[in-house]
């Protein structure tokens, strides 16, 4: 493959290949691959919307809502009405929630070592940020594109 093959290609099948890990790893958690992200984020912003969870982590708010009432359903989220405007929950861990952290931070750590065999710091740095970039563009023509609409 040279230089004008597609990244999404390389995108995709490296996105397949991490969710097949994370899922096996985390299934003794009873956390899908799609839900430690919302897990993750919520530690790091305890008191934070849903709505401003989807912002933050770029998915839309259907799935947000489906990923927080599974890690609700499992002991690990918590939601709490809004002082300020009873009409929105706040999000926050649960002890249970704060106990399982360092587990699924410990299976990501792994994975993420594992999949960097190879690749020395200054290179893995100069990739995420040619993939943020190549990010940012993407969501710029999707902002174009439905603003057209």
């Amino acid at each position: 493959m040279g230089a004008g093959s597609p990244p999404g290609k390389y995108i995709s099948a490296i996105y397949r290949h991490l969710q097949i890990l994370i899922t096996a790893q985390l299934q003794p958690f009873r956390i899908g691959s799609g839900q430690y992200i919302f897990l993750l984020t919520i530690a790091k912003k305890e008191g934070i919307s849903q709505k401003a969870l989807s912002e933050e982590l770029l998915i839309d708010k259907t799935t947000t809502a489906k990923a927080i009432k599974k890690l609700e359903a499992e002991g690990y989220v918590q939601r709490e009405t809004n002082p300020a405007d009873n009409r929105y929950h706040l999000l926050y861990l649960t002890e249970l929630g704060r106990e399982v952290l360092p587990k699924v931070a410990a299976v990501l750590h792994d994975i993420s070592r594992k999949s960097r065999v190879g690749i020395d710091e200054e290179e893995y740095e100069f990739m995420l940020s040619l993939l943020k970039k190549m990010l940012y563009n993407m969501s710029e023509q999707v902002r174009q594109r439905e603003k057209k609409l």
